[in-house]
């Protein structure tokens, strides 16, 4: 049975890329798809992907994968990796489905290599409902951020399980968020606030974090480190469309 990559976003947007004529013929789009990653604490992520079925209004269109798995922990911090590019037919998206293969999918944590399996009342996967619409003749492109922390389950029996949670980046019309948190030894969760809604990564090997595609908005920064430091509140972070807000070097103390 195929398995299905299950999806847990804020927000679902595509963001245009381009503005010229689609050579495949009429009522045809490109849609270029791209993965990033939030980073977490595994040597790599392996993964497996299938194809990319995608439903509109002018009909329904699969777009074939690479068989050969990628670690997503390559394409953190603002980098990205194009998985798949392909002419669908143009109208409203109705849903999105990323669908793995049975193989191949694996994390590494202390150089140990362990399979990472699907829980099988996943495996039906979740249906997107979308109201977005894709011209015809112009290309998008819809960046795709894996939580790799929140996706990762580790059971009792020393198994991983893979629950992925995946957020859709509107490029054209989103800004990113980036810091450094300082001592290392703090090791920390840091947290993007606005209203209800919560972002959440952890620093990389030099301290360093990134939020990409935060909608245009004030935020609060919450920097959660390690015992014995103590945790930091940043308020009133703007962030303007199409810009990232650079907070510098934050240091926390014990």
């Amino acid at each position: 049975m195929k398995k299905l990559l299950m999806i847990g976003m804020l927000g679902l947007g595509i963001g245009l890329t381009a503005c010229n004529k689609n050579e495949s013929g009429s009522n045809m789009t490109k849609m270029n798809i791209k993965l990033t990653d939030s980073p977490a604490a595994y040597d790599a992520i392996y993964l497996s992907v299938k194809e990319i079925q995608v439903l509109t209004s002018g009909g329904s269109s699969t777009i074939s994968v690479g068989a050969t798995p990628f670690n997503i922990l390559n394409f953190r911090m603002g980098k990205d990796t194009l998985i798949a590019s392909k002419d669908i037919p143009s109208g409203m998206i109705q849903e999105i489905r990323l669908v793995l293969n049975d193989t191949g999918n694996r994390v590494v944590v202390n150089g140990n290599s362990t399979a990472l399996t699907t829980p099988s009342g996943q495996s039906s996967g979740v249906k997107l409902k979308v109201q977005e619409e894709l011209q015809e003749g112009v290309a998008y492109t819809l960046l795709l951020d894996f939580d790799a922390a929140k996706s990762i389950v580790q059971a009792g029996n020393g198994k991983y399980l893979l629950k992925p949670v995946i957020r859709a980046i509107p490029n054209a019309v989103s800004g990113a968020i980036t810091g450094v948190v300082s001592p290392l030894a703090a090791s920390p969760k840091v947290y993007a606030i606005a209203g209800t809604d919560t972002l959440g990564t952890i620093t990389d090997a030099t301290g360093k974090f990134w939020f990409p595609g935060v909608a245009a908005g004030t935020y609060k920064v919450e920097i959660e480190p390690v015992s014995p430091y103590l945790k930091k509140t940043i308020e009133n972070v703007a962030v303007v469309q199409g810009s990232v807000k650079d907070l510098g070097t934050i240091t926390v103390t014990q």
